[in-house]
């Protein structure tokens, strides 16, 4: 693990800087509190952190005026080695499959929703009371986007009927994804997006060179800034190759492309072509401001017709980023496309 993220883990039990005034809001009065919170936003603002630092406050036995968790109580020391008995944490599952030759060897798939049964799960949970007396219970769900229709409406039971002392904490990245019936039982908070010198002091703090340039190309999210450094380093390579317009080999680029994810591959593509048609018809660049000279380069001789038909087979790519395709014969041909933007008619 490097250097940046063990400093990540230690200031969690902090609060960022950008959240001092919404922290401020969801304490101000505990018996007024809403049974369920909704904390929504954008990507990368540090909603999850908040919502962890908040479930570890509604949990200690000692908080601080400002009704921060103490870190050092038995309950936070529970919290902290996620054995806390009053909080359950419910996120997409990783699930066992057996290999394919049908040996005893197993290995993990990343799920993408929280089913139903993790929802039904609950139940014994809300039966409970409390392991202290008068105390509170809190499920954390995140991302709220992964709830199917079944665990969804499952979960909307237990919002209509709150248990005595359950606080539900939902987070959620896109509000339309979520049904309207969850939306109208819970209390939405906005949580606050950092301006840009505060979201650049805050990655300076952490060490974090040619922050500037990194926040622009993730729309101004610093936590994606600082857990993604590695990804930059892919990424230089990435724009070295596509700056190559026409000359680059697509056989020789694909591989980078989709070394770290097939996803962030087809992302860095999104974001190079969507630079290449500002500077064509606005001369405004929103994502690469350290490639300005290389995009200006390619703007000019760009055929957009050929680029605008690029990008809709780009977008079918991403929809299939996560089926079990040839990933690299489908980005070779993308990127074979991509030279073709720029060769003239």
């Amino acid at each position: 693990m490097n250097k940046l993220k063990i400093k990540l883990m230690t200031n969690l039990s902090a609060l960022y800087p950008w959240q001092t005034s919404v922290w401020q809001l969801v304490n101000q009065d505990d018996k007024r509190r809403a049974h369920a919170l909704l904390l929504h936003g954008r990507a990368g603002i540090g909603k999850y952190d908040f919502a962890r630092h908040f479930s570890q406050s509604l949990l200690c036995t000692n908080k601080s005026e400002l009704g921060h968790a103490c870190g050092t109580c038995s309950s936070c020391n529970w919290f902290t080695e996620d054995s806390h008995p009053d909080f359950r944490l419910l996120s997409p599952e990783q699930e066992s499959e057996t290999d394919e030759e049908g040996s005893s060897a197993k290995k993990t798939k990343k799920k993408t929703q929280i089913s139903v049964a993790q929802i039904r799960e609950l139940s014994d949970f809300l039966g409970l009371s409390s392991h202290r007396s008068e105390g509170s219970r809190i499920i954390l769900i995140h991302p709220a986007e992964a709830l199917n229709q079944a665990s969804a409406n499952a979960l909307l039971k237990m919002l209509e009927e709150p248990a005595e002392g359950v606080i539900f904490i939902l987070v959620a990245h896109q509000l339309q994804r979520l049904l309207p019936t969850i939306l109208s039982r819970c209390q939405k908070v906005t949580m606050p997006i950092p301006g840009e010198k505060q979201a650049l002091a805050w990655l300076n703090e952490q060490g974090v060179s040619n922050a500037k340039a990194q926040l622009a190309y993730l729309e101004g999210s610093p936590i994606k800034v600082f857990t993604e450094q590695f990804q930059f380093t892919q990424l230089t390579e990435i724009w070295r190759m596509l700056a190559l317009g026409s000359k680059l080999q697509p056989h020789i680029a694909a591989p980078a492309f989709i070394a770290g994810s097939v996803e962030s591959g087809v992302i860095a593509l999104q974001k190079w072509i969507y630079d290449i048609v500002a500077l064509h018809l606005t001369q405004k660049i929103r994502y690469h401001a350290t490639q300005t000279t290389a995009l200006q380069v390619l703007a000019d001789k760009v055929n957009l017709s050929r680029l605008f038909q690029l990008q809709k087979n780009i977008e079918a790519l991403r929809k299939l980023a996560l089926h079990p395709l040839n990933h690299e014969l489908q980005m070779e041909t993308l990127l074979l496309e991509y030279t073709k933007i720029f060769q003239p008619n």
